[in-house]
């Protein structure tokens, strides 16, 4: 007999006592400890002294164990905060998080600047040595960014600035929202839900239901709407008065450099997916009419094509992403089994956690944690198949160098797709009846509407909205309009009602880390069905190679990564246009089936 899995994670073998934890602040003042040496050592170090090659070495490895040090606090005061939005202490800890990120991205501001003093032929000299090699890209890449930054003063004073200028806006953002509570009427009473369970209600096979969930989660995103539209103007007048101070015109370069890719592969993957979306607009057409409806609505796309929706417990989804990992790769799969059994994930369906859902990484500790509301749906199954293929990404990484280990949101996003892509195939293959298989394909095809035109519209919404930002602050009625306008282009004008509050709704406009959080998924999607697809093909000797892609993420720009492993030119059209097809077998077979 299988064992029952528990769906509530264990934080306490990391740092025992949550955020209390004595043990955590002791890590945290070691942490301290090696800043001010890394900010001493720096402060020595003479680019123009050729004997200051040992004490280099020495700064790349305190940076390394320093910034692990850092992801792993990181991580765990994540975790704190997301496990229950009413911890208080959690988020002060929050704060103190910001404040140590803002201290060591100073440190490292001030050893870029060294960087650039270095003359060309002692830079080559240093990389080609036995110790730092292998870190040669992501140095190069610090060195060339560094260049196009202001002089290390202003930079620090923008680091200081943005921990209550900045930062504070994102923090503020998850205060709001941990205090929502969403009013719901079912069966004649009125309760109360966090935010993250009255998300799940929009999967309700009751067209009534949805409609009402949708209404009032608009209502509760509507009355806090004055708010978040200060922290989303705010939030961007930061970053554009940055850009403007460092000359920098186009607001995509920085995102586009964050995620180690070019402007002309993001518009080739644009293209392709803009001049085949009438495919999905034949689909969301279809299920209209499945649903008995003229025209889809927003909280309609989501909904499931019977009233028996099928659930299933929690391990019971556990055991069926092991054994379909399995199919493709043992390793992924045991990794799995220990995830599960070692409780790294929190998926309890309960009030007080927040919405959504991520998996953060402790690379100190060379463990992960998932954090997601699981109610049994197979959307939640691919969603956490989606997060363990983030975890199995990590786990690969863990012996290589810490500096080549931060990967960019897109190749992150590759192998959580492809993890989700594993289960939802292995779901309509199994599925035991034309209805099921056909509510199956409905809900893997969803994930290319979302992929191709929410993301999409997010994407149209953040660059539209930048634009009107520059010339001063962005009333919240004319945000609506952007979001809508955003979401008819994206979804070609197919649906009959729009969400005008989710720009409001959505974490990811309101994160500091990454701008533009939105077409890096995309990019997963499509580039992991590429790896998916040659996965196929390959059959059992495909694992090593996965894994040898996985490794290079972090020292590698997309397109060579692209190149090296896959032998595909991401700036060309024909590998997302390939892609695509793919998807596009789905709605055929979808059309066919029913």
């Amino acid at each position: 007999m299988k064992e029952t899995y528990s769906p509530t994670w264990d934080l306490d073998v990391i740092f025992p006592g949550g955020s209390d934890s004595e043990q955590f602040q002791t890590y945290v003042t070691t942490i301290k400890r090696e800043m001010r040496k890394l900010e001493e050592q720096i402060k020595s170090y003479d680019p123009n002294v050729k004997d200051d090659h040992a004490l280099f070495i020495d700064i790349i490895t305190g940076l390394e164990h320093t910034m692990k040090k850092l992801r792993e606090v990181g991580a765990y005061i994540s975790c704190l905060s997301a496990q229950d939005v009413k911890d208080e202490k959690a988020n002060i800890l929050v704060g103190q998080r910001s404040l140590l990120s803002a201290e060591m991205s100073g440190i490292q501001t001030k050893f870029d600047q060294k960087l650039i003093g270095i003359n060309e032929n002692e830079w080559n000299a240093l990389l080609s040595s036995q110790e730092l090699q292998e870190l040669s890209f992501v140095l190069n890449e610090r060195r060339n960014q560094a260049k196009e930054l202001l002089d290390v003063d202003q930079e620090m004073l923008i680091n200081d600035l943005a921990v209550d200028g900045y930062h504070a806006w994102n923090q503020m953002y998850g205060a709001i929202v941990g205090n929502m509570s969403v009013e719901i009427e079912e069966d004649g009473e009125v309760s109360s839900y966090s935010v993250g369970q009255a998300l799940n209600k929009l999967h309700s096979p009751n067209r009534e239901v949805r409609k009402h969930v949708f209404d009032q989660l608009g209502k509760a995103w509507s009355s806090e709407s004055n708010l978040f539209g200060q922290t989303l103007n705010h939030l961007a007048g930061f970053r554009l008065q940055t850009y403007k101070h460092r000359k920098w015109e186009d607001v995509l370069k920085e995102p586009l450099a964050i995620n180690r890719m070019s402007k002309e592969t993001l518009d080739a993957m644009w293209g392709a997916i803009t001049r085949n979306k009438q495919h999905f607009v034949t689909f969301l057409n279809k299920k209209a009419s499945l649903l008995g409806l003229e025209k889809l609505s927003m909280y309609d796309i989501g909904a499931p094509l019977t009233d028996s929706v099928k659930t299933y417990s929690y391990t019971e989804g556990a055991n069926f992403i092991v054994e379909q990992f399995r199919n493709f790769s043992p390793k992924m799969a045991d990794f799995a089994k220990q995830a599960f059994e070692k409780r790294w994930i929190e998926a309890e369906d309960r009030p007080g956690k927040r919405p959504g859902g991520f998996c953060t990484s402790f690379p100190d500790s060379e463990q992960t944690r998932i954090f997601m509301t699981y109610s049994g749906t197979s959307s939640n199954i691919s969603t956490l198949a989606h997060e363990l293929g983030h975890a199995y990404h990590q786990h690969v990484m863990n012996n290589v160098n810490g500096l080549n280990q931060r990967y960019a949101m897109n190749v992150a996003e590759t192998a959580s797709t492809f993890a989700e892509m594993i289960v939802a195939d292995a779901s309509v293959g199994n599925a035991e009846s034309k209805e099921e298989k056909l509510s199956l394909l409905e809900d893997k095809i969803g994930r290319s509407v979302a992929f191709f035109m929410n993301i999409h519209a997010r994407f149209l919404f953040e660059r539209n909205f930048y634009e009107e930002r520059k010339e001063g602050m962005v009333a919240v009625d004319r945000l609506n309009e952007l979001m809508i306008e955003a979401q008819k282009e994206a979804y070609c004008g197919v649906l009959d009602e729009y969400d005008p509050n989710f720009w409001a709704s959505k974490l990811h406009f309101h994160i500091t880390g990454t701008p533009f959080y939105n077409f890096p998924y995309t990019f997963g999607y499509l580039f992991s069905l590429g790896i998916y697809a040659r996965a196929k093909e390959k059959g059992g000797n495909f694992e090593d190679d996965y894994v040898a892609l996985l490794r290079d993420t972090g020292r590698m720009t997309v397109e060579d990564l692209a190149m090296n492993h896959l032998n595909v030119d991401l700036t060309k059209a024909d590998f997302w246009e390939h892609a695509i097809s793919l998807c596009v077998k789905d709605v055929e077979a979808f059309i066919e089936l029913s």
